[in-house]
């Protein structure tokens, strides 16, 4: 079975909002230009089964995830598109063990105690932290892990190349989340060189301090 590790050895986890499937090959590829070797393609357009699937399938060298993913039916529609992991913005208890059941790596989202300590009742270690920045990114990290030493945090939301380094010094992150080297736009512009180009900066900031 895949692991955490595994998805997140490059400390950044992008998250990919795809439009047009004809667009997730050349994506994927410039993300592993740049040194990512993981993706996490949301549900939040129709195009998203399609693109996982054509990822899974035209590159496989990319560990390609599923974002977004809110219910067991999206669960299914991404395993089923050759998606190796599930990413939730929340912790609905359907949800993670129905990911746990067909053996698939989920990263549940938690802003709370009682979501984490939900979420360790199912077997889960790893969490996304999100929104990171609008509920008090590393300030609240640590606090949460004063209670709940066993586990590490994949924070998202509102993480950029200019604020993810305090984030990878903290230990009790595994890696962070974000679209700031693959943004909507970028992708639409079919800018591949410049996804290449943030995707390199982020990967290296995170070999700088973790080493």
């Amino acid at each position: 079975m895949l692991s955490i590790d595994q998805v997140s050895a490059c400390g950044v986890v992008p998250v990919v909002v795809l439009e047009d499937a004809a667009q997730a090959v050349p994506t994927a590829k410039a993300l592993l230009k740049g040194g990512i070797n993981a993706m996490e393609i949301t549900f939040r357009t129709a195009a998203a089964k399609e693109s996982i699937a054509r990822v899974a399938a035209e590159v496989p060298e990319m560990i390609v995830g599923a974002g977004t993913v809110v219910n067991v039916q999206q669960v299914h529609d991404a395993v089923d598109a050759g998606a190796k992991f599930i990413v939730s913005p929340g912790s609905a208890e359907d949800v993670i063990a129905e990911a746990m059941k067909l053996n698939v790596p989920i990263t549940p989202g938690v802003v709370t105690p009682s979501e984490i300590m939900l979420g360790l009742k199912l077997g889960v270690k790893v969490f996304k932290f999100f929104p990171a920045e609008s509920f008090g990114g590393l300030k609240t990290i640590k606090a949460l892990s004063g209670p709940f030493p066993q586990i590490k945090f994949i924070p998202t939301g509102g993480i950029n190349q200019a604020n993810a380094a305090e984030y990878f010094k903290n230990p009790k992150i595994q890696a962070v989340g974000g679209s700031w080297m693959v943004t909507k736009d970028m992708v639409n512009a079919g800018d591949f060189d410049g996804i290449a180009e943030k995707s390199a900066a982020a990967t290296a900031l995170f070999k700088e301090i973790r080493g």
